[in-house]
């Protein structure tokens, strides 16, 4: 049994067998067994019991699942320590049989974090078929909360500045004394994410992996995530990525696009997101993310007018070029060339952490 989708797996089946694991869980027990030695099924007990179980009646069907999916009993010992150095436990009361299955089980372990950590480093244009849906079970854990901004719309608060209308009104009650004064702050909205995909013919390899990440940020925040393709021509895809399942919402997206794996002109696309989408609202303030190597075969002069007043309307700007990750890259393409004085960063977005790299940026602008 291949154990790379074990430790994803085993968090599906307790949500499958009544817990209630969301992704957050998911993602703080991710992070976690990087801090124990999943070679002790000890450790990986208690790291998943203290980060995916919400309360003590969970605890029955954790051990439940546990016993079930890794094929170890239930283990009763208080928790380790994580900042401990992590260490080997050799459980003394198993038996010869139970411990070759304990040792089977730490191979596993072993096998599936090794194959993870190489998995997350690996070019997205180089994965097998086999990689490709173990990455796709990655892509559903990332951290993909959209960023954040202050709205303009002021709301009761516990503190901020006085709200003098409501104040006044409590008043009414204590017969005019100021016994409890009320505040308002402006309230904290998400910030609206604009992705800009080349789906041209130099792009082939990372368009799939890269509408699927779309698809992720998509289903996370569908209200306040766009998602257009471009080549020769501009389209919207964003209704169709808002589809739950990532195959049928792939397959409604690649109906709607007319233009894959055809040429690049990046100048005209920008040009009309912003006369008919970005100008009327849609880039203002918003963090927009151009996923493109630059061979633009258009006219590098259009670009670069369209990529300044993108700047302008936009809060953040990022080019994501996933050629830029590998060695020797140089940004001597006619289109990066021309866009590069205009993007607050370029990124490589090559692979799942350079993309999880991206997605921390998207959240701090």
């Amino acid at each position: 049994m291949d154990p790379l989708p074990g430790l994803i797996g085993f968090s599906r089946a307790l949500a499958a067998s009544g817990l209630r694991v969301n992704i957050h869980r998911n993602r703080t027990f991710l992070a976690s067994i990087e801090h124990v030695d999943l070679a002790d099924p000890q450790q990986l007990y208690w790291a998943g019991r203290a980060s995916l179980c919400a309360e003590p009646d969970d605890f029955s069907v954790y051990d439940r699942v546990f016993s079930s999916w890794f094929g170890v009993s239930r283990l009763s010992a208080p928790p380790v320590d994580l900042h401990e150095q992590p260490h080997r436990s050799n459980l003394a009361a198993l038996t010869s049989e139970h411990a070759e299955q304990q040792e089977g089980t730490e191979n596993a372990l072993q096998t599936a974090a090794q194959d993870i950590e190489v998995l997350r480093h690996r070019d997205l244009a180089e994965l097998s078929t086999t990689e490709r849906a173990h990455l796709e079970t990655l892509l559903t854990v990332l951290d993909t909360r959209p960023p954040r901004r202050r709205s303009n719309r002021l709301r009761p608060n516990r503190r901020g500045e006085l709200d003098p209308g409501l104040t006044l009104r409590r008043m009414l009650a204590t017969g005019g004394e100021p016994a409890h004064l009320a505040y308002r702050n402006k309230r904290q909205k998400p910030r609206r994410v604009v992705l800009l995909i080349d789906v041209s013919g130099s792009m082939s390899a990372y368009s799939d992996a890269l509408l699927r990440f779309a698809h992720v940020l998509t289903r996370a925040a569908p209200a306040s995530t766009e998602t257009f393709t471009f080549g020769t021509r501009l389209t919207r895809v964003s209704r169709a990525l808002r589809v739950r399942d990532p195959e049928l919402a792939l397959a409604a997206a690649g109906h709607a696009v007319p233009d894959w794996a055809g040429g690049t002109r990046i100048g005209e696309a920008i040009q009309l997101f912003c006369d008919r989408w970005g100008q009327r609202g849609m880039a203002r303030r918003a963090v927009l993310v151009v996923f493109s190597d630059g061979w633009e075969r258009g006219d590098c002069a259009q670009l670069g007018e369209q990529m300044t007043r993108l700047s302008r309307l936009a809060h953040r700007v990022f080019w994501v070029n996933p050629y830029s990750g590998r060695d020797g890259y140089q940004p001597v393409q006619s289109g990066i060339a021309v866009a590069l004085p205009h993007v607050h960063a370029l990124l490589a977005g090559h692979s799942l952490y350079t993309l999880e790299l991206l997605l921390k940026k998207v959240r701090d602008a």
